[in-house]
Formats: structure tokens, sequence, C-alpha cells
């Protein structure tokens, strides 16, 4: 009977997913108007990341434990080599280049700091987890790797980092009163930080706040996005119907405006069908944490679970411009391959527990 249940959850699993990366495709598709040469690399690199969700299925669960530390400092060790080494695109030095392929170690610093609070509190005793003093590693963990994303700069990239860690930290037991008062606090010092912002992140603020201050400028991309969201009503304009995509009015349309591009040829019905697979998506990782009895596997679940949110929350509330425009992918539809095999990643790491690897 069980053997069943564990059958029917891998299946459904399964069919998030394949649904998902069908999507992704067709969403490439229409970004680019065909099947160009970016779709087939986009094909390309699902392909990869679906061979690696395969093997990471098959290594067991404490493997991971057992070298999550390991992983953190080396990928910490990355970060900093792209201060000195790394490649520079659109203004950022993000990505170290090795030629053949880059990647953006940044991206696989959010799956490294996961493995690292994970494996932190399942070794802690229930009292431990009651002092305060307890959850002061976990912070420095996320704090550290967050300041060195911020100084490459990736404001995005720094934010999710931070909401992952202090979403963990917070998930794990962290006392709700001194949360309460944590929060209080950063919020108190936000004027401060400011200050220490690059002047296109307080545009990109300021244009959040109000986008027709610079339609021509700054605001362009969330004015465009709106009015491409909008004008695919319930049904959309159809494929390749798209002006504003198709006219190359909305800028990063493969990309960070991937679900703006699908919205407006799709129109709403195609909006909320995304929305609901990502909501599938994310019930599961909660799911599969809430079943198990690992420690770690639990507090890895969260912790995944909480960054596929996190990506999808702020990216849909990016281009509907109901929060500021970071440069936040969305999960799997995106174009680029560092936050592909990401997530990929995450779900190997949850088919391994599903097919009771863990065990």
């Amino acid at each position: 009977m069980q053997n069943r249940i564990v059958l029917k959850e891998i299946k459904i699993f399964l069919l998030l997913l394949v649904t998902i990366i069908l999507t992704s495709i067709l969403g490439q598709i229409i970004a680019f108007g065909g099947f160009e040469i970016q779709v087939k690399k986009h094909i390309i690199k699902m392909i990869f990341g679906l061979t690696i969700l395969f093997v990471i299925s098959r290594v067991n669960i404490r493997f991971w434990k057992s070298f999550a530390f390991l992983i953190y400092v080396l990928n910490l060790f990355c970060l900093l080599l792209v201060c000195f080494l790394g490649a520079t695109k659109l203004g950022a030095q993000r990505w170290i280049d090795f030629y053949f392929f880059s990647f953006q170690p940044s991206e696989f610093m959010k799956l490294s700091l996961i493995f690292a609070i994970a494996s932190y509190y399942s070794d802690l005793s229930e009292y431990e987890f009651k002092e305060l003093k307890s959850h002061l590693l976990p912070f420095v963990l996320t704090i550290v790797p967050a300041i060195i994303i911020l100084k490459q700069p990736d404001l995005g990239t720094a934010m999710l980092l931070s909401g992952v860690g202090i979403g963990m930290i917070f998930l794990a037991g962290f006392p709700t009163k001194a949360f309460i008062w944590s929060t209080i606090g950063f919020l108190g010092v936000c004027p401060i930080g400011w200050h220490f912002l690059r002047d296109y992140q307080k545009n990109r603020i300021l244009n959040f706040i109000d986008p027709d201050r610079d339609p021509l400028g700054t605001g362009y991309h969330i004015l465009q996005s709106r009015i491409a969201i909008g004008s695919g009503h319930i049904f959309g304009k159809g494929l390749f119907q798209g002006t504003q995509s198709s006219l190359n009015f909305l800028p990063e349309k493969h990309t960070d405006f991937i679900f703006t591009t699908i919205s407006e040829e799709l129109g709403f019905v195609g909006s909320v069908f995304i929305i609901f697979l990502f909501a599938g998506l994310i019930y599961f990782f909660f799911y599969i944490g809430n079943g198990t009895k690992s420690r770690f596997s639990r507090y890895l679940c969260f912790g995944l679970g909480l960054m596929l949110f996190l990506h999808v929350f702020i990216n849909i509330g990016m281009v509907l411009g109901i929060l500021p425009v970071v440069g936040v992918p969305l999960p799997f539809l995106s174009y680029g391959g560092s936050s592909l095999i990401t997530f990929m990643i995450s779900c190997g790491l949850m088919m391994s527990m599903l097919l009771k690897v863990k065990e």
C-alpha cells in the first residue's frame, strides 16, 4: 500500500515537472518568434539539467549532509573568485567563464546555503533551539555571501539569498518575538542602506513607487510589461501575435520577463495555468518535507520550497509592477543555464527522497 502511495506521488511530481518543462520550451519559442537557435540551446540545457536531476535522484541524501559545509565553503570561494577574475556582462561581474561555458556561482550559493543551514539545525538539541545564540551561525552563513553578491552588483540574488536564509532560520524555530524585533530593527536601518545602493538600483525602487516618473528611461520595463500583460485579456492574442513581444518593445522578454511574454500571447488563462503549476510544485516540496523522518531532509525540503516560492513570487510580482524590478529569473521558464541547473538539482533532491534513497 505504501509503495502505491509513493508511486502515485512520483507520477504527480514528474507530471508537474514535465509540464513546466514543456511550457518553458513553448515560452522560449514565443519569445524568439519561432524555433530559433536560442530555443535549441535552451532544449539542450533542459536535457543536461534532466540528466543532472536523474544523477542527483540516485545519490543518498546523507551524502549532502556529510559534505554540506564543504560545499558551502567551495561555493563561497567561487564567489570571492568572481570578484577578481569574474566575467562582466551587462555591467555586472557575476560569472566565471571557462571559454566553452560559464556559470554564475551566486545561483549555486543558494543551494549551498540551504545545505549548510539544514545540516547545522539537524544536529541541534531541543534546548539549543531555544537559545538565541544558536541561531547566530546560520545568520552569519547567510549575510556573508549576500554582501559579496550585493557587491557584484546583484541586488535581486542578494535579496533572495537573504530571504531563503532568514526564512529557514524562522522555520527552524527562531523565537517569534525576537524575529519581530529583528524585523523592526532591519526596517529601521533601511534608510541607511539606501545610501549604499547604486544609482540604477535606487531608480528601480523609485520607479516601482512611480513608474511614470521616467516612462522612456528607467520606468520603461514596468510600463511595457503592464501594457503587454493587460493586452492579453482572457485568452491572449495567440501564438506569435503579441505586439509588445514581437516588436521588441518588451525588454528581456526571454529571461526576467518571460511571464509577461507568455501572458500577452496566452492571456489570463495561460498565466493562471503557470501559477498553478508552480503552486503544485511548491506544495510538493513542503509536503515531502512534512512526511520525512530525517530532520536534515525536512529542513532541506523547506529551504528548497522556500527558494522556489521566493523566485516565483518576486519574478511575477516584478513583472506585474507590485514589486521593484530586481532581475530575478522565473524558475525553469527563463532562458539561462545556472538558474535552470539549480532548480533541476532541487527537483533531483526531491526525487531522491520520494524514491527513499535517504533510507
